[in-house]
């Protein structure tokens, strides 16, 4: 039967397009479903880790429950993964599912997603959140190839509403005394550049408590690690002119193909980045 069939069967994917395989279906109402928090590379001692690494958090499950109105909840259900920063302008959480792929085919990813800062003013805020996005991190046997997705909210006050990549990443640096362990900082702040013509506004509702839901998607071939495009909402991107963070292959990373979520406050408020469910497919 073809896939289409099934999802459409099914209320809690027919949202969805997937490709001919579904890798995994995420519905956090049915719990974390393996996603956790971004640990940064440490040899000796967790002290050896980047600090920016160590600021991260775990995710957590979230009614969405607001000071005005109580529960919000998910899409179509009670809970939502929430990953929330510290309220430090810049400062950053991530939370990741680590993966391996068994074809190096085209792969999609799809989410419903909302975003907000912590409402603890009276005010609309709707420049509080810098960004949210997503990243692969994969590896064939030639080289490990790390796409990175951002939707630049607000920096530094100002509406941005525009769509990122990056390509470039900080050098690598050896850890510990055996220097068996490298690390990057792939997440710096530097090094973003804007997608041509990806400019946005998403809908932020008229009070801080307020969530409205957004759909994104990503597609990107693993046979020729290139991106193949993306939508959020009724807008659809072209990225032939996008490329990724690129490096040779490293020796214990075969196959690895980990996705990751991640969002920044611009101000001295937490950022709540929230996702009702991920789905992820293939051609496998």
């Amino acid at each position: 039967m073809p896939s289409s069939h099934l999802t459409h069967g099914d209320p809690r994917l027919s949202r969805f397009d997937p490709l001919s395989r579904i890798i995994c279906f995420d519905d956090f109402d049915q719990g974390l479903c393996g996603w956790t928090a971004l640990v940064g590379n440490y040899e000796g001692s967790i002290d050896t880790m980047t600090h920016s690494y160590a600021r991260h958090t775990q995710p957590m499950l979230s009614q969405m429950t607001h000071w005005d109105a109580g529960t919000h909840g998910s899409v179509d259900g009670t809970y939502a993964l929430k990953i929330a920063t510290r309220p430090v302008p810049g400062e950053r959480n991530v939370a990741i599912k680590r993966l391996t792929f068994r074809k190096a085919s085209r792969i999609r990813v799809e989410t419903y997603f909302a975003f907000k800062p912590e409402a603890n003013e009276l005010r609309l805020s709707d420049r509080d959140v810098r960004s949210v996005g997503l990243l692969f991190d994969l590896q064939d046997g030639r080289e490990r190839v790390m796409p990175h997705l951002r939707y630049l909210n607000a920096l530094d006050g100002q509406r941005m509403n525009r769509w990122q990549f990056k390509q470039r990443s900080t050098p690598f640096r050896s850890i510990g005394s055996r220097s068996e362990t490298v690390t990057h900082d792939h997440l710096s702040p530097q090094d973003w550049e804007d997608i041509p013509m990806a400019g946005q506004k998403l809908c932020y509702n008229e009070i801080p408590t307020k969530i409205n839901w957004h759909y994104l998607r990503f597609d990107f071939d693993l046979a020729r690690m290139a991106w193949l495009g993306f939508q959020c909402n009724d807008q659809v991107f072209d990225c032939a002119q996008v490329d990724s963070i690129r490096m040779p292959a490293m020796p214990n990373l075969s196959c690895m193909l980990n996705l990751a979520f991640f969002c920044e406050p611009d101000t001295a408020k937490r950022t709540f980045f929230y996702l009702d469910s991920v789905l992820l497919s293939g051609e496998f």
